[in-house]
């Protein structure tokens, strides 16, 4: 049995702005409040292996663990994977990007399964998803946002 989440939000800045800011993973610290670090541990091709670190939980753990990512600009999609599972089974996650009236919609889903000694199961863990995946996302729109009217205000 498996869990799904789909987020997306609307970021008032244009597709490329958007695209290329949330695929620069080395600044990725400066996009999620939630991550600390990012190390690249490999490119091949389009896809790039990296472990990504959180900063320390409630409890003072730091969660830390290896991904793979490849974005398609073609479609403008992303597949990810974590290779390091921790406590899932499997996590897979498809980002999505569209042009809309007011900007760009992006959309991130996941598709994964605890495993059975996991501190929490599916039902626990796509709460978390699902609540955190709002903060995020909006962290990520305000800080795009404000680069796209900086880029607007500043030409070249």
């Amino acid at each position: 049995m498996a869990a799904h989440t789909e987020n997306e939000i609307v970021i008032g800045a244009p597709m490329d702005v958007v695209w290329d800011m949330t695929n620069d993973l080395e600044h990725w610290p400066q996009l999620f409040s939630e991550y600390a670090s990012v190390e690249i541990l490999e490119r091949q091709g389009r896809k790039t292996t990296f472990r990504l670190t959180m900063h320390p939980d409630e409890n003072g753990t730091v969660w830390s663990w290896v991904s793979e990512r490849e974005p398609v600009p073609e479609t403008r999609t992303v597949t990810a994977r974590r290779v390091e599972t921790g406590p899932f089974e499997f996590m897979e996650i498809f980002w999505s990007y569209h042009e809309v009236p007011g900007g760009t919609r992006m959309r991130w889903v996941q598709d994964f399964a605890m495993k059975p000694d996991a501190p929490v199961d599916d039902a626990g863990m796509t709460a978390r998803i699902n609540a955190n995946s709002v903060v995020q996302l909006e962290l990520i729109r305000d800080t795009i946002e404000k680069r796209a009217r900086e880029q607007v205000a500043v030409p070249n």
